[in-house]
């Protein structure tokens, strides 16, 4: 599973993630090279936000919104992560365009309500902590089709083996793509700006 997020996506990678792709040898993709379609990733869940609520899918993402699952003891890839997708936001900001932030815990047993809004506020101001039971925790996972495993240790300072694609979502209709860890902030901006301007 992990291979066919972080590799190239071949066809046989992307039917395993029940994608689609867009784009051929002849027909470019709309809005960029990681633009797919036809999925199965996202749908119903149910977590706790930063605010202590027990929250919806539907109540969160009510417009475009970058979805990254994470945990805030990861060392280095979840906070840069973290940061890149604040920097799009802010960058779609600045040419009027609003898009959501949604951080996803997959480490709630150390991450209560109170650690992930001080993680998400050091980001961006609107950035959405979420967590919840290990139970909850594991249907979003699902549902996005994201790997995450605790790596066996300290029982305090573990790490946690995780996929780290962002997704983008729409409340209406659901996912449009996801980017790779090293698409930097300004192709997340404009690609997610491409796939706006196509729901609007």
């Amino acid at each position: 599973m992990k291979a066919a997020i972080f590799g190239t996506v071949t066809l046989a990678a992307a039917a395993a993630l029940g994608i689609y792709a867009w784009q051929s040898q002849n027909t470019p993709a709309p809005c960029g090279d990681t633009a797919v379609a036809g999925s199965a990733i996202g749908g119903p869940f149910e977590l706790v936000s930063e605010t202590g609520e027990t929250v919806t899918d539907a109540d969160v993402i009510t417009k475009p919104t970058l979805v990254y699952f994470g945990y805030t003891f990861c060392p280095d890839v979840c906070p840069l992560d973290s940061a890149r997708n604040a920097q799009a936001a802010y960058i779609l900001e600045d040419q009027g365009l609003d898009v959501g932030t949604i951080f996803i815990s997959v480490d709630p047993q150390r991450d209560t309500v109170e650690v992930v809004r001080d993680f998400t506020d050091n980001f961006h101001e609107d950035m959405i902590g979420l967590t919840g039971s290990p139970e909850q925790v594991k249907a979003a996972s699902q549902a996005y089709k994201t790997y995450y495993r605790a790596v066996e240790g300290d029982p305090e300072y573990y790490l946690v083996d995780h996929s780290t694609q962002t997704y983008l979502m729409f409340p209406e209709t659901g996912f449009a793509t996801f980017f790779r860890r090293d698409t930097p902030a300004e192709a997340v901006a404009e690609i997610s700006a491409c796939f706006m301007a196509q729901n609007s």
